[in-house]
């Protein structure tokens, strides 16, 4: 029990330090996000097709039939 309330004191202390010191580290701006996101769609678009074998997935539903 001692090992635990010292674990969420330290976590506590942790969590307030980095809320007080939040308007410290400025977010990111939106522009940046932006750009990144459409070089991730790139990424995504750049990618080759990929061929499937076997028969599609279908959950059974009813465990008493096969």
């Amino acid at each position: 029990m001692f090992l635990l309330a010292m674990v969420t004191l330290c976590c506590g202390a942790v969590a307030g330090t980095l809320t007080l010191l939040e308007p410290v580290f400025q977010p990111v701006p939106e522009r940046q996000l932006a750009e990144r996101a459409v070089i991730d769609v790139i990424r995504i678009s750049d990618q080759t097709p990929v061929r499937v074998v076997g028969a599609p997935f279908e959950p059974n539903v009813n465990p008493r039939e096969r």
